[in-house]
């Protein structure tokens, strides 16, 4: 099964991503995507660990998430769009090699056997990006967005802590 949560910045999504796994499992996985770009980003990282208990498995793996065995697991993935951002700056943003392999990434981590919580950010409801630079990750982003709900079995979408269930 997999369950597809979205929303803009602190709209909830993972704190509803972890209660939903918690319902679904007594030890689920906690599968974090992202690097330590600064020293606030390593704040946010911490306050993101504190919030997880015991009952836990904590996995960081910045690029191939299929390289880990979930079989029969239940896994909360936090979050893609940091998971992008490092296939972007890996390959200077070249969005039709980073869109292809995401994909190909997510095609493999789908085919287990596994219950998968994918939380990702709507980056396109907000300001146009002022630099190509931008403009082009909101577009990956968006691509991806849609190919991960397309593969979705139920998809959220978070405002203000709620969720509105989309499928």
């Amino acid at each position: 099964m997999i369950y597809y949560i979205s929303g803009g910045a602190r709209s909830g999504k993972s704190s509803f991503a972890q209660r939903l796994a918690l319902n679904l499992s007594d030890t689920p996985v906690y599968l974090a995507t992202s690097r330590i770009w600064d020293n606030d980003h390593q704040a946010r990282i911490e306050r993101h660990q504190a919030d997880r208990d015991e009952r836990w498995t904590n996995i960081e793996e910045e690029k191939y998430l299929s390289k880990h065995d979930f079989e029969g697991r239940v896994v909360l993935l936090d979050c893609v769009t940091l998971w992008l951002t490092n296939f972007y700056m890996d390959h200077s943003a070249d969005i039709d090699r980073c869109l292809q392999e995401a994909k190909d990434e997510l095609n493999d981590l789908f085919a287990q056997k596994a219950d998968f919580i994918i939380v990702s950010n709507e980056l396109g409801m907000g300001l146009h990006a002022d630099t190509e630079l931008g403009r082009k990750f909101v577009d990956l982003q968006g691509w991806v967005n849609q190919y991960i709900a397309s593969r979705s079995h139920k998809a959220f979408f978070m405002v203000s802590g709620l969720p509105l269930c989309l499928k």
